[in-house]
Order: C-alpha cells, then sequence, then structure tokens
C-alpha cells in the first residue's frame, strides 16, 4: 500500500495502483507502471520511441557541457532531465519513422546571461576548430571575464569535445583540438558563456556544421 505524505498535495511513497512514487536525493517523484497491452508497438508509441532515442543520443554524447549549461534549471530534476525535457519538446524534427535531432532549436545551455556576439568558426586546420566572436563585454549584463563554452559534436561517432572554460569574452577567440579520427566527419558546432564564478550561463548558439580535417 502506498502512502502519501503531507497530504494529497505530498509525496507519495510505495505503489496506488499502476502509479509508483518514491523520493531520490530529497526530490519526491511518481511514474506510471507500464500496463500490458495486446500491441506494445502503436505508431504513436514507435515515434516516442524514436524521438526519446535520439534526444538521448545527443545528450548523453554531450553531458558534461549540460551539466554546466543546465545548471541553472535543475530544480527538483537533473541537468540531464531538464535537457531531455527541452530537447525533447523543442528539437526533435521529420517525418515518422525518421526522427532526428533539430540543432539550431537543441539549447544545450540555457541561462540570462548575455550571449556570444556575432561567433564564427573555421575548420580550415587539421585538428581543430577555431572559434572567433566580437567583444560584447560592455552589453548588457555580459563581463569581461566571462569564460567561453564550446562544443564540437560528432554525430557519426556520438561523442564530443568540449571545452568549459575557454578564452574570456574579450579575447573573442579560442582553439579547439580536436582527433585526427574526426578527419571526413561532419561535426555540429555550439558555444556559449559562463561567469567566472560559474553561477550564470548563457543560452547556446548553433555556429552550423563542418566537415572536420
Amino acid at each position: 500500500m502506498g502512502k502519501i505524505a503531507q497530504g494529497i498535495l505530498g509525496g507519495l511513497s510505495g505503489k496506488v495502483g499502476n502509479v509508483i512514487g518514491g523520493s531520490w536525493k530529497g526530490i519526491d517523484y511518481i511514474r506510471i507502471k507500464p500496463s500490458s497491452v495486446a500491441n506494445p508497438r502503436t505508431v504513436g508509441q514507435v515515434n516516442q520511441r524514436t524521438k526519446f532515442t535520439a534526444t538521448l543520443e545527443f545528450l548523453q554524447a554531450v553531458k558534461p557541457f549540460i551539466k554546466l549549461g543546465y545548471k541553472g534549471l535543475a530544480v527538483k530534476k537533473t541537468e540531464f532531465n531538464a535537457a531531455m525535457s527541452y530537447v525533447l519538446n523543442n528539437a526533435i524534427t521529420g517525418t515518422e519513422p525518421n526522427f532526428v535531432v533539430d540543432y539550431p532549436n537543441a539549447l544545450v545551455s540555457r541561462g540570462g546571461l548575455s550571449g556570444a556576439l556575432n561567433p564564427t568558426t573555421d575548420l580550415a586546420t587539421a585538428g581543430e576548430v577555431t572559434f572567433d566572436w566580437d567583444d560584447n563585454s560592455a552589453e548588457g549584463n555580459a563581463n569581461a571575464t566571462d569564460k567561453s563554452m564550446l562544443l564540437i559534436y560528432n554525430p557519426s561517432k556520438k561523442e564530443s569535445i568540449s571545452l568549459l572554460d575557454g578564452a574570456d569574452r574579450t579575447v573573442g577567440s579560442q582553439i579547439v583540438s580536436i582527433p585526427t579520427t574526426y578527419a571526413g566527419d561532419t561535426v555540429e558546432l555550439f558555444m556559449a558563456f559562463i561567469t567566472a564564478d560559474g553561477s550564470q550561463v548563457s543560452n547556446s548558439i548553433y555556429l552550423g556544421s563542418g566537415t572536420a580535417n
């Protein structure tokens, strides 16, 4: 028998019908026990699983980045779960059954800090990606000491390279080394900023894709 703490609006502990409740790190949660159905592979179910898998594969590969990028949104949930919810609901595109991540809308960092101004990338040099941006430290709530956060995602290998404490906002450029095994692969590029004390981040900006050398 399940117990509901603090009245009907409190945390549920145990099982009531097909609803299971518990607590993890002081956070109350509930989940629905899957029902036995004659056909568990309806079109709707298959589509949802495909969307979920696409989101999961992407976020697993960029997990160190979103751990900082979603830190401010991890309220009664983990950073990963916050990112899963956002990307799944806002950045999945395609026609059934071929659903994929829509990278321009896939924010890997979300926050109120001023973002990058006129960011660009250059993959011409073998084994590296150069990120450039304009200094906007005098605008909005930007700071001269904000650190660049840079992400290179390799979809074919389902892995990423990230730099979480890159050059200051005023510097305007940062080179990130990539493995030689990336040569010839298409990579997806993102950047954001984080304050020196790590308390605030900006929304990420998608800088497009390119072929690694």
